[in-house]
């Protein structure tokens, strides 16, 4: 919700305060930037303090930060508010995806795509409520506030639960600081950064870069993550049979044809072209877990933490470039036509965003030969 009631309400944030966009680019980045701090920070600590205390404390970063923006006066207050949010994302991460591959070690890439069905899944809440709140004139405190409910009730689940700790992963810190170093484990990190620019980097500025499209941005926000929750609920038949580096080729594919559809669509080929892309992103961040949890579990929570973190500040560095792409494209455009401005700025960002997947599938084709590989080795 956080993310998608923050995509919604850019425009009003930017008048309000008269931001720019590369302004409002460092204060989406502050969310992906806190996201990393706190996943370095919970995978670190996860062997000594289990889980339950991680989400405790996101429960407190979540509280202070959704006080902060609410009564946030200009750039600075925004800042360091939205940091605390992204903190508290993060501390969620750190201890949720480490316990899901403890408790479900036969399944851990088709549960971990179920755990995450909740993230598009609330962003498809966010969406509708920032949507229907805006169009009732309802002011972006509003907006913040009414995140306060589900803060409220994790907190109060927390209370009730203790969490279970298994043994699907390492929890020995040498161990997990060890297997980081791996070719592979880096690889993957590499390509985290790209798979999560491709997507978060793409929809958090959905309203800015297709506003003037003819579709609605938080429609279409909804409608990706809506797809986005159910493909990741029934992810585990088409895991079993492309395996993670089959799914991970597809998705890398089906991504970039969507960016580039939308960069050159208008009216309702851009709901087409939406479609192309949610079918696209929607299993790279828990395949790409789920991967390092099943072929390198020695990396541990530190390293599916880490995973996590990697994505996420990639699309902080990302995010003011971006909101400095849409500067440009928008100065680049006014000059060429004074009707279409923000429709050609849009598509101008779109044929930059691209450039992400189209090196991803390159990176999971040769990392699919690589496993063939191995794997006729290993059968020899």
């Amino acid at each position: 919700m956080t993310f998608a009631i923050r995509a919604g309400i850019l425009g009003q944030l930017g008048n309000q305060f008269n931001l720019s966009d590369t302004q409002l680019g460092w204060i989406n980045a502050m969310a992906f930037l806190g996201f990393p701090l706190a996943t370095l920070f919970g995978g670190a600590v996860y062997n000594f303090v289990g889980p339950k205390k991680l989400l405790q404390l996101a429960f407190v970063c979540h509280l202070l930060g959704l006080g902060l923006t609410i009564s946030a006066s200009g750039f600075w207050s925004l800042l360091i508010s939205t940091l605390f949010i992204g903190f508290a994302n993060g501390s969620v991460e750190a201890s949720c995806n480490p316990l899901i591959a403890d408790i479900y070690r036969d399944r851990k890439t088709t549960m971990l795509n179920r755990f995450h069905v909740w993230f598009p899944g609330g962003i498809v809440v966010g969406a509708l409520c920032s949507k229907f709140m805006t169009d009732a004139g309802l002011g972006w405190q509003l907006q913040i506030a009414i995140m306060i409910i589900p803060t409220l009730a994790y907190g109060l689940m927390l209370l009730q639960q203790s969490l279970p700790r298994a043994n699907g992963i390492s929890h020995s810190t040498s161990e997990n600081i060890k297997a980081l170093f791996s070719p592979l484990f880096l690889f993957m990190v590499l390509c985290m950064t790209l798979t999560a620019t491709t997507e978060l980097g793409t929809q958090q500025w959905i309203d800015k870069i297709l506003g003037a499209s003819g579709a609605s941005p938080m429609l279409i926000l909804a409608m990706i993550t809506g797809l986005m929750a159910i493909g990741r609920f029934f992810a585990g038949p088409l895991i079993n049979r492309f395996n993670p580096v089959g799914v991970l080729l597809l998705s890398a594919v089906f991504a970039c044809a969507g960016i580039y559809s939308m960069s050159v669509a208008s009216g309702a080929m851009v709901y087409i072209s939406a479609i192309v892309f949610a079918l696209g992103v929607t299993y790279f961040w828990p395949t790409m877990l789920g991967f390092v949890a099943e072929n390198i579990p020695q990396s541990g929570a530190l390293g599916l933490s880490l995973m996590g973190g990697a994505g996420m500040f990639a699309v902080s560095l990302w995010n003011p470039v971006i909101g400095g792409w849409i500067d440009s494209a928008r100065k680049q455009a006014s000059q060429m036509d004074s009707t279409n401005i923000e429709l050609l700025a849009g598509q101008a960002v779109l044929s930059q965003l691209v450039i992400f997947p189209a090196v991803l599938i390159i990176a999971f084709a040769a990392l699919a030969i690589f496993r063939l590989k191995q794997k006729q080795a290993a059968t020899a």
